[in-house]
């Protein structure tokens, strides 16, 4: 007999008290949604998160990464797998989402490339703008407007310092994709301040870190990466601290951003360029 129903005088009846109290069990924990949690930022987020007590739900396309990651953590944590290109597996992610109480929410998963604009490969650009900008865009508003009926929560945008500059020659999808990002994060996050909002909307922009990115996006960065975890941690306390919008971890990065406002958007734009030209692996 399927749990939660039991067989009373010949009459198989649900068990209403038991189910209840499951329900109520599951929505008392606090959820973490981390996107791309299988490596890099990611699996910081979800270490950090668990450690202050949320449970962290891990989503990425590679399952059996996502279940290393979740046996290292050591405590309780659910995995979903999904390819965020694909707009129904976002979908689904909300849909499975819906009756979890669920506190935080990183978007996280992104990837670049580098090279020139004509010899980059057109799909890779395209899943790109697909993972970067519209599963970040759907997912963002999905969780928003979840976190506007309640009154509360977190949603922290992971962006780059790429998307605080104009463009980026040899990286013009990634930082084209990245402009969004940290447009879109500001432009909601002054709404939802200018309506008096619980809602905190933000976006971590770092420069160099020492992921995996380097490998997908075919670089080697000419800067010393930051640590991940380093990174994670910055974000996540000026995110609870409700901070700041644009979440910049490092001295120097804030000074390059500073900078490059003070330079006309031609000089900016060649900067940018001669820096990611140094970074295409021959």
């Amino acid at each position: 007999m399927p749990e939660g129903f039991k067989e009373h005088g010949g009459i198989v009846v649900c068990q209403v008290d038991r189910i209840t109290a499951v329900w109520k069990e599951d929505y008392m924990k606090k959820y973490a949604v981390i996107t791309g949690a299988s490596s890099g930022i990611g699996m910081e987020f979800a270490k950090r998160l668990a450690a202050k007590g949320y449970t962290p739900v891990l989503v990425a396309r590679r399952e059996e990464r996502l279940k290393l990651l979740a046996k290292r953590l050591k405590t309780e944590c659910e995995v979903f797998a999904a390819d965020l290109t694909q707009r129904a597996e976002c979908e689904q992610l909300c849909e499975w989402l819906s009756e979890k109480n669920v506190e935080v929410f990183i978007n996280n998963a992104g990837f670049g490339d580098c090279g020139e604009f004509v010899e980059t490969d057109l799909d890779k650009d395209l899943d790109m703008i697909r993972l970067n900008v519209a599963a970040l865009h759907l997912l963002t508003k999905r969780m928003i407007r979840r976190f506007e009926e309640r009154g509360s929560g977190y949603l922290l945008n992971v962006a780059s310092c790429a998307g605080l500059l104009p463009a980026g020659p040899y990286m013009a999808t990634y930082y084209a994709t990245k402009a969004y990002v940290t447009s879109l994060t500001r432009a909601v996050a002054q709404e939802l301040e200018e309506a008096g909002s619980g809602v905190y909307v933000g976006c971590l922009c770092p420069g160099p870190v020492d992921t995996e990115f380097n490998a997908v996006a075919n670089v080697e960065f000419a800067l010393k990466g930051i640590r991940p975890g380093y990174c994670a941690g910055y974000a996540l306390d000026m995110m609870f601290r409700k901070k700041k919008t644009v979440i910049v971890p490092t001295l120097l990065m804030k000074f390059a951003a500073a900078g490059a406002k003070l330079l006309p958007a031609k000089a900016a734009v060649m900067a940018a360029g001669w820096q990611q030209k140094r970074k295409v692996r021959l």
